[in-house]
């Protein structure tokens, strides 16, 4: 399963297709906070953006975490949120057709770990 079109066209939309392209989708030490920075004003833009990248994640396990990151803060996004979430459309821009492959005749057995770290937010204290 692949969105490479779906990735293609949004990156296009964003206006990123002509960016250096970024070898991570976040980088190293990355750490959003709600009160860091002015205030992003084109707060319906951003929804939409991050909304694209969430249907992005079907076929993306590898944007889950940043993701679900800059999801948090989508009643009030800043600057930083927004860099962030391009820094994300610049990694999609070095690899847009990766997918998720699932062979036909296979004995893979998909296994998953969450490590719950309920203190981990400054914020709430909740995530």
């Amino acid at each position: 399963m692949c969105q490479q079109q779906y990735c293609l066209n949004m990156l296009h939309e964003a206006g990123v297709l002509g960016c250096k392209s970024a070898s991570t989708p976040f980088e190293a030490g990355t750490h959003l906070y709600n009160d860091a920075g002015p205030i992003y004003e084109d707060i319906t833009g951003y929804r939409k953006l991050v909304g694209k990248l969430l249907y992005l994640t079907n076929t993306r396990p590898n944007i889950c975490f940043p993701i679900q990151q800059l999801s948090q803060f989508l009643d009030k996004p800043t600057m930083q949120h927004f860099r962030a979430a391009q820094r994300v459309l610049r990694y999609l821009k070095s690899c847009p057709g990766k997918g998720v492959f699932f062979p036909r005749s296979s004995s893979f057995q998909l296994l998953g770990f969450s490590d719950a770290d309920w203190g981990g937010c400054p914020d709430s204290r909740q995530y």
